[in-house]
């Protein structure tokens, strides 16, 4: 168990970042499924997304011990809102605008931004 607790310690923010982005992802997934089967509140499918949404959440907490909060949660939400591009185009036939593209394009650039502002 130490060592798996050394791993998680020294694990870098980005990697934290990325898996809390990605893990918000499959709870906005899971979500938008059930808002689509119009199933009731506290269903399995509904108290399942709102888990992967907080356990996402604790991994964006764990990147503030050495990350800056606000870089932290653009490079959070940038992942969250890139992954949930690509998935609801290929999983629920999204579209994404010229003008949405260029809009993760410059999210991009202010995350690259804040990080080499440090």
């Amino acid at each position: 168990m130490q060592d798996f607790n050394y791993i998680l310690k020294d694990m870098p923010s980005i990697a934290w970042l990325a898996l809390g982005g990605t893990l918000l992802t499959a709870g906005d997934i899971l979500l938008k499924s059930w808002v689509e089967r119009s199933l009731p509140y506290f269903s399995a499918m509904y108290l399942g997304g709102l888990a992967i949404y907080i356990v996402g959440l604790i991994f964006l907490i764990e990147s503030f011990r050495t990350e800056n909060i606000a870089a932290a949660t653009a490079i959070f939400v940038l992942i969250n809102i890139a992954t949930l591009a690509v998935v609801s185009w290929l999983y629920f036939g999204d579209k994404i605008s010229l003008l949405q593209f260029i809009g993760l394009l410059l999210a991009a650039a202010a995350v690259v931004l804040l990080e080499f502002g440090k």
